[in-house]
């Protein structure tokens, strides 16, 4: 599994209509509106790079309302509950 963040810039007043278009996309798994010099950010999760480029190259490219994109491809993931539980390791006091 591939994940991507793409960084997207909006059309003014477009917005919303646009994070509900990206959202309904294949390979787009959630969109975020956010603060800052990009206006959405939509969450790409897809199989193979050949399934990012179509997704990024074709099919955003293919929606209205976009002015700019910058797509920044994801290594590794890191949580709380991944680091939580291994600060745990030793911890659990021994089982019966």
């Amino acid at each position: 599994m591939i994940t991507a963040f793409v960084l997207i810039q909006a059309a003014r007043g477009q917005v919303g209509a646009l994070a509900q278009a990206l959202a309904d996309l294949p390979g787009v798994a959630e969109v975020y509106s956010v603060s800052g010099p990009h206006d959405l950010v939509a969450i790409a999760r897809v199989a193979s790079a050949d399934d990012l480029s179509i997704l990024v190259t074709d099919r955003l490219a293919a929606v209205s309302g976009i002015v700019s994109t910058q797509t920044l491809l994801a290594f590794r993931a890191y949580s709380r509950h991944d680091l939580e539980s291994l600060f745990e390791v030793g911890l659990r006091a021994p089982g019966p």
